[in-house]
């Protein structure tokens, strides 16, 4: 059995490319199911599906088939073109064996995150594993190694600074505002959807002062009880106009799969507005915000990608505690190489042990009947207790390398 895993994030290819393989946590189930019947070569399965990035962890019979078997059910489900095909074909990265498990060890401590040190990662790769097990897509070896990189992720926080002076995606749109207006306290912000990055988004926002905030999501009773913990007022999708309208500062992350802010929205709303400049930062995956609204006067548009001059200022403090990750990665990918291997190996050593057994107890009575011949009488239980300890005692020896 080979371990695999094969995606994009955003080292390998823009949102563009990233959106077309996103999978929203409703459809994983489904998803998972139609990967692990398409072909005998895949036994079980992951979808760690982020705004940076999307992955298919697999088990397979082999290499090879296993990633054809990924290639096929990404073709397909995603219902993916020949162009988009060839634009995804230089960006998905394949790793196998060790280099999958440190790879998966790396994400979860946030080593591979597009900001060092976010805390969210953990959480979004224990929410995909969970929903695999509900699936049925994990059985002892996956069970195994994502409970252990969850384990590692959590190591990586509270034995080293990885996570000091906590840096988020939502943290990084809050700071990108504060750089466009300065002060947030006479600023009005419109947050697009309910999940944990607009909840954290909202509670960043809270901190630095935001004078009013409204939450928009498609079904308002989730943006009222968002509202009921965090603060602020809410509305709507059907009026989505009218929030924009009212707001300097916009940030989207919803699980939309089409745009919620097009670009003839932004027109409407540009032309009811006048000259007042709007903010709209995009952390959504797939996208949230047509890319063409940055072509309009007064409007700033930033998405995933433009959001690495930012971070790249945190990263030089966090180097010295990522080489310690780096080493704590290290040590817990040969700890679950060595327990696949002894998981590997444990049914052949219980065969040898198992037939050790029978041969001893086999030779142990033909010593008997040798002994009862050559002294002319019957073996005495301590006779025969010499006899039974030697025969063990050769077989251990015996075995004692091959199973060590």
């Amino acid at each position: 059995m080979t371990l695999i895993v094969m995606g994009v994030s955003h080292k390998t290819a823009p949102v563009a490319l990233r959106e077309k393989l996103a999978f929203s946590e409703g459809e994983q189930p489904e998803a998972l199911r139609s990967l692990l019947t398409l072909s005998e070569s895949v036994t079980e399965a992951v979808i760690v599906s982020t705004c940076n990035r999307t992955e298919v962890y697999a088990s397979a019979l082999t290499a090879p088939l296993g990633f054809e078997t990924v290639r096929q059910f990404l073709r397909e489900y995603k219902h993916l073109s020949d162009d988009e095909i060839a634009a995804l074909q230089g960006c998905l990265y394949i790793k196998q064996g060790e280099a999958m498990v440190e790879h998966l060890f790396r994400v979860v401590t946030s080593l591979d995150s597009l900001v060092l040190g976010e805390a969210q990662i953990i959480g979004q790769i224990r929410r995909a594993y969970m929903t695999a097990s509900a699936a049925h897509a994990c059985g002892e070896l996956f069970n195994h190694l994502f409970r252990q990189a969850l384990e590692v992720g959590k190591r990586a926080r509270s034995e080293t600074e990885i996570g000091a002076q906590s840096v988020s995606v939502s943290t990084v749109a809050v700071g990108l505002a504060m750089r466009i207006f300065g002060s947030l306290e006479e600023r009005r912000a419109l947050v697009l959807g309910v999940g944990e990055m607009a909840e954290l988004t909202l509670g960043y926002l809270k901190e630095k002062g935001i004078s009013r905030v409204t939450i928009a999501n498609r079904t308002v009773a989730h943006a009222r009880e968002l509202a009921e913990r965090i603060g602020g007022e809410v509305v709507g999708f059907d009026t989505l106009d009218d929030a924009l309208c009212d707001a300097d500062i916009v940030i989207s992350s919803t699980g939309s799969p089409d745009y919620v802010i097009s670009m003839d929205m932004m027109q409407r709303v540009c032309a009811r507005r006048g000259d007042r400049p709007i903010l709209l930062v995009d952390i959504a995956l797939p996208r949230d915000i047509d890319p063409a609204c940055m072509e309009l006067d007064g409007v700033f548009r930033y998405d995933l990608d433009d959001m690495g001059s930012i971070i790249d200022e945190h990263m030089q403090e966090r180097e010295e505690e990522a080489a310690k990750v780096e080493e704590l990665v290290a040590q817990e990918t040969d700890a679950f190489l060595l327990w696949m291997q002894e998981r590997e190996v444990t049914p052949t050593i219980k065969e040898l042990y198992g037939k050790a057994d029978l041969i001893c107890d086999r030779e142990l009575e033909h010593a008997c009947k040798a002994l009862k011949t050559a002294q002319d009488g019957e073996v005495s239980e301590a006779q025969r207790a010499v006899l039974e300890s030697l025969a063990n005692a050769v077989a251990k020896k015996v075995l004692h390398g091959p199973a060590a």
